[in-house]
């Protein structure tokens, strides 16, 4: 039986797309492309000095839930000072001239992708301060943040913008709150005019080379929403930074009757800067070995004499460094000065006090060699703090400054620091 030339086509033609179908079933089907797990960058919690981020956190994959990172900071301190003050609260153990303590018992939980994510902070700390009283951990965190200090989501809009809300660290100064995130032990004398953690809602954007963030918070932890802040920053290139960073309050904090409230939290909303504004300006240089960063501050408290505050402002600047010799070693230092305006026969009110008196002024120096071993680090520190033009009251023997009766005008502190971030 003969087929004609047509037919014969087609049937070459099925017989040869059967086999092409036939071996397409057999080979392998290659997967869609997956999401690569656990490598977002991670931002939080900052760190500012030879301490660096754990390249590697530990991170859990929850299905929905998207992936999980966990760390944390375990670290311990001695120190020994000189000229402690008198500051002692009920059933809080006073300032002493030397402690062995935690300096961080914290955990950290965070997603860090994804349009929501999330960050929080838990946990027992202390973030001491020159020319500032030193609590025990416990008492400080009971004094200060809770031990939650810092819980906020976020919305991540697009490549440029996100919002997030909830209890955050602070857009002003140079320094951040813990003793790891920084290139010294101690916050310094200008740290102690800026508020560390507030509430609020907070918008950030981003694009290139800037970075602008604003928020409307309660300031110094005070449970009321009246303060606006705002940072803003420029990337010059890779090495050189500047940026400029601020608030205000838009109503008066009348809450000065402790009566009506706990300890907690007291040493975190001090009445004169609730109500003080303040502005601050900083360079930050970052190549190789160095990390130089200079900055100026400037905050003011308007007289109000509704409730009983009289003017004061503070004018200070700072300079913070950090070489780092080997990988395991660097030297970091501090050299500060800040005043108050006024003089010390004014006779102005307390409430006017926002350093050592109206007129007083201060100069410090701190010195913090630091050793790294992967996650683990070992420093020492030496800070001396001298003040001028305290005010004294010469007929019972008291001032705004160091010692028991607050007459003594510097300050010693030495201190070694070692623990493990994770």
């Amino acid at each position: 039986m003969t087929m004609n030339r047509p037919l014969l086509a087609l049937t070459a033609l099925l017989l040869s797309s059967a086999c092409a179908y036939a071996a397409d079933l057999k080979a392998p089907v290659a997967p869609a492309p997956v999401p690569a797990s656990c490598k977002a960058e991670i931002t939080f919690p900052a760190y500012g000095g030879v301490i660096k981020q754990n390249p590697n956190p530990a991170c859990l994959t929850l299905g929905a839930f998207g992936d999980i990172y966990v760390g944390g900071a375990v670290t311990g301190y001695f120190y020994d000072q000189s000229n402690v003050t008198s500051i002692a609260l009920p059933g809080i153990a006073a300032d002493r001239f030397g402690r062995a303590d935690f300096s961080n018992l914290m955990g950290f939980i965070q997603k860090a992708d994804g349009a929501f994510q999330f960050y929080a902070a838990f946990g027992a700390y202390s973030i001491p301060g020159l020319g500032a009283p030193i609590f025990s951990a416990f008492d400080q965190t009971n004094l200060l943040f809770s031990p939650a200090p810092i819980v906020f989501g976020k919305y991540v809009i697009n490549d440029n913008w996100s919002v997030q809300g909830g209890r955050m660290p602070t857009l002003i100064g140079s320094e951040l709150p813990f003793t790891f995130q920084n290139l010294n032990i101690s916050r310094g004398l200008l740290f102690a005019q800026e508020n560390v953690i507030n509430h609020g809602v907070q918008v950030n954007y981003s694009d290139g080379p800037w970075a602008a963030s604003f928020a409307a918070t309660d300031g110094f932890f005070s449970g009321e929403l009246n303060w606006v802040t705002g940072a803003i920053t420029y990337k010059i290139d890779s090495a050189n930074t500047i940026g400029i960073n601020g608030g205000t309050h838009f109503s008066s904090y009348t809450k000065f009757d402790l009566s009506d409230r706990s300890l907690r939290n007291q040493f975190a909303t001090p009445a004169t800067l609730q109500n003080s504004s303040i502005i601050s300006a900083n360079y930050t240089y970052a190549d190789g070995p160095w990390i130089v960063t200079p900055y100026v501050q400037y905050t003011n408290v308007e007289r109000n004499d509704f409730i009983g505050l009289a003017g004061a402002e503070t004018f200070g600047g700072a300079i913070l460094a950090s070489y780092a010799f080997t990988d395991n070693f660097a030297l970091a230092g501090r050299f500060e000065y800040i005043a108050q305006s006024g003089n010390s026969r004014t006779g102005l009110p307390l409430q006017s006090n926002v350093l050592y008196g109206p007129g007083s002024s201060a100069l410090s120096f701190t010195v913090t060699p630091t050793f790294t071993f992967d996650r683990f680090f070992v420093r020492g520190e030496f800070s001396t703090v001298q003040l001028y033009d305290i005010t004294v009251d010469r007929a019972f023997n008291v001032g705004t400054g160091f010692g028991r009766n607050g007459v003594k005008t510097s300050q010693e502190r030495y201190m070694i620091e070692t623990g493990i971030t994770f």
